[in-house]
């Protein structure tokens, strides 16, 4: 609300006004529809990718423009801010294609990063399994080497993107007697229509209902050992490397939501009137108000940082997993507040205080829960 981002510059807002025109034409007159399917079509990555609008941070000859990652934050905050964050394009480009172009060998690059970059190949990445999530050494979905083949056979549960996706890099157990667990992991990339490779139904969420969330199953599923991404058995360490980039991306999340829904909840409440007087203008409301303005302040200026520290190649493993927990539970708390200040209006759906509420709520879970992060801080202070 009152900080002047130090991180964007004129190039960066140009960029950001063209691609909020893009969306306030293509993509937000369509997002209850979306919601309603509870699916984007999958024409519209298409269209994010003839506008340049996807994996911009790629190599010329990978399709990219080799943009820094300040484009990658407006693309997100923008989709939130319109509404269209049920459009996980941001998993796409700024957590999954990023394992293809770390780990990835040049055949692979070649084979699959053009198509990420134009849309014709939409990812995802599966972890979480139905009895097993933040702990992965515990995964059970094993991957047995058959030749120039490995045999996939296991089920992973809310993976995003799961329906939509054209390939999904997996987790895997490629050795289950090594101790400690973690160095038996490896990520194999499997391709829609893999024999043996089935997508289950779009799963029911509380939130981002427009999102297509999917259980994936493998059963006896042969995939060229060409389709090994990095080193077999380093999956894990694969894993922990990304990790920074996909926390940071739920902190850019939290924090924008955070921002959003007060700026709709301090114009409501300028305008709804009690007894004779705007909701505002009374002192608890004005005090909950200037709470919540504080915190996000705080939150923008922490996301920030470790925006800037990101870009230089700071590793920002203790500040990610802070800002994870403490950003996305702040962002969670003033939603509660926010929909409060909104009375009855806020429970009601044709207020779009209500979906970003409900959507908010499961950005203190994904990529690592809000105690799995206090864990890791832990560990690293020496607790």
């Amino acid at each position: 609300m009152f900080t002047k981002r130090k991180i964007f510059q004129e190039e960066h807002l140009i960029f950001q006004e063209s691609f909020r025109r893009f969306l306030e034409k293509e993509v937000a007159p369509h997002v209850m529809e979306w919601e309603r399917n509870g699916i984007v079509p999958k024409e519209m990555f298409r269209k994010m990718g003839d506008n340049g609008f996807l994996c911009p941070w790629l190599e010329e000859e990978y399709g990219g423009s080799k943009a820094g990652y300040q484009y990658s934050a407006i693309i997100v905050e923008e989709m939130i801010r319109v509404g269209a964050h049920c459009f996980f394009a941001a998993l796409h480009n700024d957590i999954v294609v990023p394992y293809l172009h770390s780990f990835g060998n040049e055949e692979q690059k070649k084979r699959w990063l053009p198509g990420c970059a134009s849309g014709d190949i939409i990812t995802a990445v599966a972890m979480t399994e139905p009895g097993t999530g933040s702990d992965l050494a515990a995964i059970r979905t094993t991957a047995v080497r058959d030749g120039d083949y490995y045999i996939l056979n296991g089920q992973k549960t809310f993976i995003s993107n799961g329906i939509n996706c054209d390939l999904v890099i997996v987790a895997v157990k490629t050795d289950t007697t090594v101790s400690p667990a973690t160095k038996g992991i490896s990520l194999i990339c499997v391709e829609d229509g893999t024999p043996g490779f089935e997508k289950g139904h779009n799963l029911e969420k509380m939130g981002f209902h427009g999102q297509d969330t999917a259980e994936l199953s493998f059963v006896d599923c042969r995939v060229s050992a060409e389709n090994l991404l990095g080193t077999e058995g380093k999956g894990f360490y694969c894993l922990m490397q990304q990790l920074q980039g996909e926390r940071l991306q739920a902190c850019i999340m939290a924090q924008t939501f955070a921002e959003v829904m007060l700026e709709m909840t301090v114009k409501y409440t300028k305008e709804r009137m009690i007894f004779g007087k705007p909701v505002s203008s009374f002192q608890h409301n004005t005090f909950k108000i200037v709470e919540m303005a504080t915190e996000i302040e705080i939150g923008r200026t922490f996301t920030d940082a470790m925006i800037e520290d990101f870009i230089a190649g700071v590793d920002i493993t203790a500040q990610v997993s802070m800002g994870k927990a403490w950003i996305c539970e702040m962002a969670n708390r003033v939603a509660y507040h926010c929909v409060q200040l909104h009375g009855g209006y806020g429970y009601m759906e044709e207020y779009p205080i209500c979906r970003y509420a409900r959507d908010v709520r499961v950005l203190s879970i994904l990529a690592g829960s809000t105690e799995v992060m206090k864990v890791i801080v832990g560990r690293m202070m020496g607790l």
